[in-house]
């Protein structure tokens, strides 16, 4: 039987590895981005002011960069590490984006960083600018062909299961490539990255001028920051609304967990903004509703519906009873590889085999199971409807958040009213939500997800390593030591080199900024 303490502890391995992974990875998407249009204002205005401000969130990016990568690398090792069945059983079809990750956009961004890094003095203007562009390029095809993966786990596209190989095999490339969970995936991410860059040079850029230090650079960057960060924020909100709809039609379950929804509303649904969802009682309390909003949303219509928890369940059960016909079918070619007609009573029921696999979690032999077994199983594919439920709210409820700041930013920048004191105090201290947004983004994604390594495929404690308990909490608690040291290191460079200011050395690049004296003698800044 399975040992399900491995398989929670693999879990929460993984989850504190990504989530501290993923405080590095949009900062880095959105300050590459920022960086490209600084040093655009640069070479089209040759002003001083401009290069300095290149150079100093380019320190900034060169130390996050740095930490997005070493953590990152520890993620891929877990893969073959933790799991190990998973990493067998479809590694034919999530190795292959992964790899491309690793061989296009990880060496194009490598490649160029440290062009961007130590060729201020070497390159051209233009060169330079082209430079840097291929960086951030880079660190954003590095998101789409990491999320191209997570997106088939989510909705597996384009791939079949072989019963000679006993592994899910690629059958169309292009369906993974433009797999519509994962193209609304990365659009949502990218944009919730830009956001993040945009809100940490606005909270820096505060910090200067209720400091009264650099003010001349932190008004610039304040502008640039308004204006992406209020484009960014936008975007979020759309894109999100496209990555819910996606939903729709590829992972309904988690769609009602996200809603509280037990039962099948007449058409169109209402969206609940509050509630108190109760896993015991199956039902949600309390709720206030906007009227047809879900429907509009999910379905982008006024007929469609969308269907409840409990007509999900349902749904599963009758999965789960195809399933054991298809793993009965699948040991019967096992034993015979001739055998014709048990080829054929796979094929039919082939879809449904991974919900025949659940059963594994009660019975050793699925085709021993008793139908109340069946019937828990089926209750399994609801993930944690209070979880999915808050915190999706708590995400967009910051989302909704950072348009009002950024769109407050952008009016006060245009009035040239960028030292307003009692707005310079709001963005410094709303720095960490975009970041606490992400982190429930990613909770509400991956647990929406179970009890799904693979979406209707594979079961989460089917794809666990043969590991200890113990051989676990060792890796846990050493991967959270050594992380707390990284963090340490990370925010200590970072307030490091903020205190010392935009005209200080900066030796990641090589030579000292030229003319800094002049380029602190700008006079009040317009957005060029």
């Amino acid at each position: 039987m399975i040992d399900l303490a491995v398989v929670d502890l693999s879990r929460l391995q993984f989850a504190l590895t990504a989530l501290y992974h993923f405080l590095f990875v949009p900062l880095t998407l959105g300050l590459s981005f920022m960086l490209v249009i600084m040093e655009s204002i640069y070479v089209m205005t040759r002003r001083p002011i401009w290069r300095t401000i290149t150079r100093f969130w380019g320190v900034l990016f060169g130390i996050n960069f740095a930490l997005g990568v070493a953590t990152g690398i520890t993620m891929e090792f877990q893969f073959g590490m933790n799991w190990s069945y998973y990493s067998h059983y479809v590694g034919d079809i999530f190795g292959a984006p992964l790899a491309i990750e690793g061989l296009m956009a990880f060496f194009l961004e490598a490649t160029f960083v440290g062009l961007m890094f130590f060729g201020w003095d070497k390159l051209k203007p233009v060169t330079h600018l082209f430079v840097t562009f291929l960086v951030a390029l880079g660190t954003n095809l590095s998101a789409l062909w990491i999320l191209i993966a997570n997106g088939w786990m989510q909705n597996p596209v384009g791939s079949t299961f072989n019963p000679d190989t006993m592994r899910m095999e690629v059958t169309d490339f292009m369906a993974v490539l433009f797999n519509p969970v994962a193209q609304a995936k990365f659009v949502h991410t990218v944009s919730a990255g830009y956001v993040i860059a945009a809100a940490f040079v606005l909270a820096v850029s505060a910090f200067y001028l209720l400091r009264r230090r650099h003010v001349g650079f932190a008004k610039r960057s304040m502008t640039v920051a308004a204006a992406f960060g209020l484009a960014a924020s936008l975007s979020v909100v759309v894109l999100g609304d496209e990555s819910g709809y996606a939903l729709t039609d590829n992972q309904k379950m988690k769609l009602a967990a996200i809603e509280g929804m037990w039962h099948t509303h007449e058409a169109p649904a209402g969206l609940s903004i509050v509630g108190l969802p109760d896993m015991a009682a199956r039902e949600t309390r309390y709720e206030i509703q906007i009227p047809w909003a879900l429907g509009l949303i999910a379905t982008r219509s006024l007929d469609g519906t969308v269907d409840g928890i409990f007509e999900l369940v349902a749904i599963s059960e009758d999965r789960i009873e195809r399933g054991v016909l298809a793993y009965d079918a699948l040991e019967r070619i096992k034993a015979d590889t001739t055998d014709v007609q048990a080829r054929a009573d796979f094929e039919v029921h082939r879809n449904d085999l991974g919900y025949g696999l659940m059963l594994r979690r009660y019975v050793e032999d699925p085709r021993d199971a008793t139908p109340e077994q069946i019937m828990i199983t089926a209750w399994d594919t609801v993930p944690n409807v209070p979880l999915m439920f808050w915190t999706f709210r708590i995400m967009a409820g910051i989302g909704f958040l950072m348009i009002a700041l950024f769109a407050t930013a952008f009016i006060l920048c245009t009035l040239r009213k960028h030292e307003t004191r009692w707005f310079l105090w709001v963005a410094l201290l709303a720095m960490p939500l975009p970041w606490i947004a992400a982190e429930l983004g990613w909770i509400v994604a991956e647990v929406g997800r179970q009890p799904w390594a693979v979406e209707g495929v594979l079961p989460t404690f089917l794809g666990a390593s043969s590991l200890s308990v113990p051989q676990l909490w060792t890796t846990i608690i050493g991967f959270t030591l050594f992380y707390g040291a990284l963090a340490v290191v990370e925010v200590g460079l970072i307030l490091h080199t903020i205190k010392k200011g935009p005209f200080h050395e900066h030796s990641l690049f090589g030579d000292p900024d030229p003319q800094p004296a002049e380029a602190a003698r700008e006079p009040a800044p317009t957005v060029a």
